[in-house]
């Protein structure tokens, strides 16, 4: 089971890694976590001085945890030193943990999905071009259907014959129906007659793709505000959730494109894909201390096992190299 929650259930914490997805986890974060924690334990060892959080606060920075959380997060650790409570590596390491967790605990909310009074739970799939959309969008729908809802994907990527080919592909495998149409097609009828045909045949979830587009592009963020406005007309409160699939290899640049997408279409919830191809991993602590969006699911690899639930205390550990609770 992947983890969903539905409404008629407790939404509760997330449940705990499965075996092996802790290790895949940590897999996909060895990039950023060579950056961090390269020699730490020995960085610990050394007395503890200014030179030392100097030391500290440079790898939080390369790692792309970004100017405020890197400073929450040493003003936290600094004041525990000053009241004598971190006196030896091992002290040092938990509290450099515990302020890591602390940052990313308030994204940490799962994905609540609400199937009440036959309404399909529709998801709008956004982000610029070559974050992982489709991908994405395929390995929900792997996740989805795991866990007992019936699913649907619509194509509203009509700009890329190779997008809708590929959902297509993704559906066949999934044995989860695509609605589609040919390129060049309005995005917003294609997704109206998907979330049209999800009502008629009482799917639960409808999950829709769109076009990549840069948050700077004024006239494609029009046309994806059009496609929000359309699928209101058939549902008031469609989209349930605008899912914002950001690469986690831009760094800090996915700030400014989350703020942008959020302002024109309330984001609602992150993916944040690519961990596993880049050093830049520490950008989810810069999203959470600016932006406070929860962070539905990381991306760490190719498999649809490596679409997983972010939990926060999960990826602090394996970015720090310890093992899981």
């Amino acid at each position: 089971m992947f983890g969903f929650r539905k409404k008629e259930t407790s939404a509760g914490e997330a449940a705990p890694a499965q075996p092996g997805l802790f290790e895949r986890l940590r897999r996909g974060l060895a990039k950023t976590g060579d950056v961090l924690n390269t020699d730490l334990g020995e960085l610990f060892k050394r007395r503890i001085d200014d030179t030392l959080f100097e030391d500290l606060e440079e790898r939080l920075l390369l790692a792309d945890v970004g100017v405020e959380a890197t400073a929450r997060i040493m003003d936290r650790i600094t004041r525990e030193v000053k009241r004598g409570e971190l006196k030896d590596a091992d002290a040092l390491m938990r509290a450099l943990e515990q302020a890591m967790i602390e940052i990313l605990d308030g994204v940490e909310r799962p994905l609540v999905i609400e199937t009440a009074n036959g309404k399909p739970f529709s998801i709008l799939v956004v982000g610029i071009n070559g974050a992982g959309k489709t991908t994405t969008i395929g390995k929900l729908a792997h996740h989805l259907k795991a866990d007992g809802f019936s699913v649907l994907l619509a194509a509203g990527d009509t700009f890329r014959a190779a997008a809708v080919e590929q959902l297509q592909t993704w559906g066949e495998r999934n044995g989860v129906p695509v609605i589609a149409q040919g390129t060049g097609a309005d995005s917003a009828s294609v997704i109206y007659d998907a979330l049209q045909a999800a009502q008629s045949r009482r799917i639960d979830v409808m999950v829709a793709d769109t076009a990549g587009r840069l948050h700077t592009q004024n006239n494609l963020m029009d046309e994806i505000r059009k496609v929000r406005r359309v699928m209101g007309r058939l549902d008031p409160d469609a989209p349930r959730e605008v899912l914002m699939v950001v690469d986690g290899g831009t760094g800090q640049n996915a700030l400014n494109q989350v703020r942008e997408f959020h302002e024109a279409l309330g984001v609602t919830g992150l993916v944040v894909t690519k961990l596993d191809g880049t050093a830049k991993g520490g950008v989810l602590f810069a999203l959470a201390e600016r932006m406070g969006i929860p962070v539905r699911f990381i991306g760490v690899g190719e498999k649809a096992e490596d679409l997983q639930l972010f939990q926060a205390r999960d990826f602090v550990r394996a970015l720090l190299g310890r093992n899981p609770d």
